[in-house]
């Protein structure tokens, strides 16, 4: 079966900036995702449309068709209670923080006593970066998925 839209896709992958690997779930979990629903960044839907399980995709998006180019702001002061993340948290990391549009993920740049300063820009904002995918299972999507938009099951959304 080919990947098309409303297919259930599940894969691997790894995003390198140049040659310093970003990601990867090789070793973990693979992804699964509701093809032709938002659910991947546009340009990576595209280049695995039409492709079948055991295809290798390469693939490397300019910042426009990835995260997005930097915006430089100021950095925004959040509640501590208001992360995701749990643990000592450092300048430097990456964090999620929950939002009214669900968790975001930030770079931290200042840790207070109750507040941290974030930048609001993605990890990944600014970078070229190049996703190496192993496509590894496609099937089609069942009634609750495409009711729900988004697959469910390993790697995919879980109902709690």
């Amino acid at each position: 079966m080919t990947i098309e839209k409303d297919s259930v896709v599940q894969f691997h992958y790894s995003a390198k900036e140049g040659d310093t690997e970003l990601e990867s779930t090789y070793g973990d979990e693979p992804v699964l995702y509701l093809h032709g629903h938002d659910n991947l960044m546009p340009a990576l839907e595209e280049a695995l449309s039409g492709k079948s399980a055991g295809d290798d995709v390469s693939i490397t998006l300019p910042p426009e068709q990835a995260y997005g180019e930097r915006t430089e702001a100021e950095p925004r002061r959040v509640p501590i209670k208001h992360l995701v993340t749990k643990g000592k948290i450092k300048p430097g990391m990456i964090v999620q923080v929950n939002t009214e549009h669900g968790p975001m993920e930030a770079v931290v740049v200042k840790v207070g006593l109750k507040n941290i300063d974030i930048d609001t820009n993605h990890p990944y904002a600014g970078k070229t970066l190049t996703f190496e995918i192993k496509i590894l299972d496609v099937r089609p999507a069942t009634p609750e998925e495409l009711a729900h938009g988004h697959a469910h099951g390993i790697g995919g959304h879980h109902h709690h």
